[in-house]
């Protein structure tokens, strides 16, 4: 049985240090967490999704390799369910082009093509929703090549609070309201038997469907240094591996393709996680 995990609608994570979680729940989770322990030994536990999917690295804006992942897929693994991992836009040329066609794949196919949320979306709706708070930073981290794909003239210069407010504005209506809803609902999680399916991993002594949702999105500082204890493998983009990399659990295949030209796909099955490209 596939699970997808959503947050209610309107929900998302601020960017790192402007996080917007609930903290008397973010207490509780504290309070009944498992403590680490640094001294165990490693995750040991066979990868058992029970049925065979594929997962697709971050894209960050680049439809040709978009394509030519989807070929490989459609050739040696046809009909499996395939999930992306997040960061569709930023960076890359080709983010309207990529966001398009990941919702028009769904729209189609929502049983076999599924979309979680990255941190790059999450950039691109912070701006939205408040513009001028969010335009520097986005700018600063790829956002201004996902304006340029949607048509978006900006200014080589600072721009002025009503000029960030027209960028908006212009952004909004080349994304059309359908793809704006879609882009809001993406979730943060899916599951297949003890293999999930996250953007950044999120916070590796803490339930898997207990997460607050801002370290799905932007990751935790304990995710790459404490193996799980609780035999749930994690596949994840956000952070960049020269090669896909699989260990104690965790199976992180962001090999940077907006710069590297390598966008991995691996496909997992009882016992088996095997590189496709």
């Amino acid at each position: 049985m596939f699970v997808t995990l959503n947050e209610p609608r309107g929900t998302r994570a601020a960017p790192r240090g402007k996080e917007r979680a609930n903290k008397p729940m973010r207490w509780i989770k504290r309070l009944t967490r498992t403590k680490p322990d640094l001294d165990t030994a490693n995750f040991d536990a066979p990868v058992q999704p029970g049925a065979p999917f594929c997962a697709v690295g971050d894209i960050h804006g680049r439809m040709d390799l978009l394509v030519a992942a989807l070929d490989r897929i459609n050739a040696q693994a046809p009909d499996l369910p395939v999930v992306f991992v997040g960061d569709y836009v930023d960076r890359g040329p080709d983010s309207a082009a990529v966001l398009r066609h990941l919702y028009e794949l769904q729209d189609a196919a929502p049983d076999r093509f599924i979309c979680l949320a990255g941190n790059h979306e999450d950039f691109l709706l912070g701006f939205l929703d408040d513009p001028f708070r969010h335009h520097r930073l986005w700018s600063k981290n790829g956002g201004d090549a996902t304006l340029q794909s949607f048509g978006v003239r900006i200014s080589v210069d600072a721009p002025s609070a009503d000029e960030v407010e027209n960028i908006r504005d212009q952004l909004q209506q080349a994304m059309g309201a359908d793809l704006l809803a879609w882009l809001r609902e993406l979730p943060t999680t899916w599951r297949v038997g003890n293999v999930w399916v996250t953007h950044a991993g999120g916070d590796p002594t803490v339930d898997l469907d207990r997460q607050d949702r801002s370290a799905l999105l932007w990751g935790h500082p304990d995710f790459r240094k404490i193996a799980r204890r609780d035999n749930q493998w994690v596949v994840h983009g956000h952070t960049i591996v020269p090669e896909v990399e699989i260990r104690d659990g965790r199976v992180a295949i962001d090999t940077g393709a907006y710069r590297t030209e390598h966008l991995s796909v691996v496909r997992i099955t009882d016992g088996n996680i095997d590189v496709l490209c």
